[in-house]
C-alpha cells in the first residue's frame, strides 16, 4: 500500500492522467482509506481548475518589475 507522501507526490500526475493503470489503482486504493489524502487531492483539483481564472496575462510593467527584481538580487545577492 502507498504511503501518504507517495500519494501526495503523484497526485498531480493522477489528475493529469499521466499514471499507468497499476499506479492509478494504488493511489485510488489509498484514497479509499485515507481521508487526509482525499482532501489533499480534492483541494489540488480545485486549485488546478481555478488557476486559469486567477490572473490574466502579465502587463509589460509587471514583467519589467519582476525582471528588475531578479537582476538586482543576482548582482547584490539575497
Amino acid at each position: 500500500m502507498l504511503k501518504c507522501r507517495e500519494t501526495e507526490d503523484n497526485a498531480d500526475q493522477l489528475l493529469n492522467g499521466d499514471l499507468n493503470r497499476r499506479q492509478r489503482l494504488a493511489i485510488k486504493m489509498h484514497l479509499l482509506m485515507c481521508r487526509h489524502c482525499r482532501r489533499y487531492v480534492r483541494q489540488l483539483w480545485v486549485l488546478l481548475r481555478a488557476i486559469p481564472f486567477m490572473h490574466g496575462k502579465a502587463s509589460e510593467a509587471e514583467v519589467s518589475q519582476v525582471m528588475e527584481h531578479i537582476h538586482s538580487h543576482q548582482t547584490n545577492g539575497p
